[in-house]
Parts: structure tokens; sequence; C-alpha cells
């Protein structure tokens, strides 16, 4: 049996397909199992032990698709369902199975705060897609793998990050997801260890900004946005205490993780169905607007302009009850 699996993106969207892969593995030990998704993101998967091959998505679909037909598979799991996956199925011509998004329930949600969404998560909404195909979610959660030379020794770190620090994703792909500056130092000042800030160079500016509010504390910040690769990001999470993240991919990294997690959302909500997995998490969100979700995704700007979903976000309220860095033994949480 062969399978190709279709979703192109994004970080956290392919991470939250990981159990698809790992139970499609169980089911079917001898099958062969490709996943097609945009060559920018292939880097997530390449470790999988559980996927055969990889195919990329560049410019022209119509190479994609010549080289899929030359593969001759048996089924086509569409967990993205856009229109490209669309086409691909409809010109490959094998058997299909295919994600629901709700995007009527989600439009719904966003422009009447009518919420018909069901309580499920995205994860088992996509392990209903391969029911039909006698695949069962085994419970074990989401799976992300560190390539070995991309684990990072944390005893390279600053000397006060060896014993123990807490990961803090600050960047996110739209601006209303991400954790406004004078929030992230509140963050930092309420965490119970020292603080590693990870992003993309997008985040480095903001990232300085944060760390310079902690140059003569006594507590530490250590602004780490550009200075690794995603694996090595990963890497810091894993070997983290805990995580404070925005809703975005490292969120999700870090549930793989079964990392407990602090998300901050702004823009999104968890009724969506893609809050943390299987893992502890706790979730801070100001339910007081009205305007919230203004979008399933995220904006540039708050289309209101005023960014109260974040700016006033009480995170003094949601940290309070940390456990003082001092007081926690090296293994503590």
């Amino acid at each position: 049996m062969k399978i190709l699996i279709l979703r192109f993106s994004s970080i956290g969207d392919i991470v939250l397909t990981t159990p698809v892969v790992r139970c499609l593995r169980k089911r079917y030990p001898d099958a062969k199992i490709h996943y097609c998704t945009k060559k920018k993101f292939a880097a997530i998967l390449e470790p999988n032990p559980h996927i055969d091959k990889i195919i990329t998505l560049d410019e022209r679909l119509r190479d994609v698709v010549s080289q899929l037909r030359r593969e001759k598979y048996d089924y086509v799991i569409d967990l993205h369902n856009n229109l490209r996956t669309m086409l691909i199925k409809c010109m490959l011509l094998k058997p299909s199975y295919t994600f629901r998004k709700l995007n009527l329930q989600k439009w719904l949600l966003v422009n009447f705060k009518i919420n018909l969404l069901p309580n499920i998560h995205v994860v088992d909404r996509y392990m209903e897609t391969v029911k039909k195909l006698g695949v069962e979610n085994d419970g074990m959660g989401l799976d992300y793998f560190v390539p070995s030379e991309d684990i990072v020794d944390v005893q390279n770190l600053p000397e006060p990050y060896r014993n123990g620090y807490a990961a803090m994703a600050i960047g996110a792909q739209h601006l209303t997801k991400k954790l406004p500056v004078h929030r992230i130092i509140d963050v930092c000042k309420l965490s119970p260890f020292p603080v590693i800030l990870l992003g993309g160079k997008e985040d480095f500016a903001q990232g300085e900004e944060v760390a310079a509010q902690f140059k003569n504390s006594d507590k530490n910040v250590l602004n780490a946005c550009g200075a690794y690769s995603l694996h090595q990001s990963a890497s810091l999470v894993q070997q983290s205490k805990l995580v404070f993240t925005n809703d975005t991919g490292l969120m999700h990294i870090a549930a793989a993780f079964k990392k407990e997690i602090y998300s901050f959302w702004g823009n999104t909500v968890p009724a969506f169905g893609m809050y943390p997995y299987k893992t502890h998490f706790h979730i801070i969100e100001n339910k007081n607007l009205s305007c919230r979700p203004c979008s399933k995704i995220g904006y540039k700007r708050c289309p209101k302009k005023h960014f109260k979903c974040m700016n006033e976000l009480d995170v003094t309220a949601a940290l309070s009850r940390l456990t003082p860095y001092e007081s926690l033994g090296k293994d503590s949480v």
C-alpha cells in the first residue's frame, strides 16, 4: 500500500498532523507513507521516522502532480482541503479522504460570535479523516523529532540558564497573535525561571527591547530570537522547565514534548480547536471583549486599533501563583 498525505503549511498545522502519520504507520506498518508539503516546511518532517518520502510543493503545481502520478498511490489523505489539494485529487483520480475544515462555523464565530463549532480538538478531527481506513487514535499526542546535530547543549548557554529556564515563544505569523512588549516584560518578571526568548530574526528587535529592561536586574532574560534554527529552538523548548507562548507553531512543538504550557491568546480563540494537545496547559485570554475572535488566522494590525485582547491581558493574575525561582529545586517546575 502507498499513501499520500497532503498538508502544505504551516509549522503548527503540520505538527498537528503528526498523530495521523504515526497512527497510519501503526495500522499499516508495511505501507509507504509519503507527505506533500511546501518546500520551506519540509525540514519539519524530514526527521520523522514514520514518513518514507517527502514531496515538496514548488511554484508549478503541474510538475508536482506529474511526480505524484508516477508514485501510483492507493489512497490520498487531504488534511489541508483547499483549491490546490482539490486539484491534485482530481488529477490523481485515487480514492481520497478529506479533512472537514468547518469554514462556515468559523465564519459565524468570527463575524456573528455564534459558536457552532464542535468541542473537539483539530487533531481528533484530523483522525476522523482516516477512520474509514481503520486507523484509530493511539492517544500518544503530537510528534516532533529533533535531529541529533540540532540538539542544543544547555551547558553552552550562559551560566544562569544551565540549571533550568523557561522558554518563551514571542513570535507569531500575524501581529494580532503576538503578545506586546510590555506584556512580555510582565511575564518575564513573573517567571519562576530565567527566560530564553525564542523567535525568528523578525522578532530580534522586540526581544532586544524586552531584554534591555532586565540588564540591571537580578532577573535573567536572554534574547535568542534569530540565533537558532527551528529544530534548535525546538531543542531548547524540549529542555525547558515550562513554556510561555503565543498561539503559534512553537506552542504545538511544546505540546509534542509534553511541556507545561502557558499560552496567550489575542485575536484567535481556543474554540477553533487548536489549543495545546495532550499536555498540561493554561489558557490566558481576555474574555471580556465583544470583538474576539476577529479572525480565524490574524491581521497585521488590530482592526479596532486598540488591540485590547493583548494590551489588556491580565498576565499578572494568571501567573501570580507560580512558585518563586529561588524556592524551586533543580528538577522542579
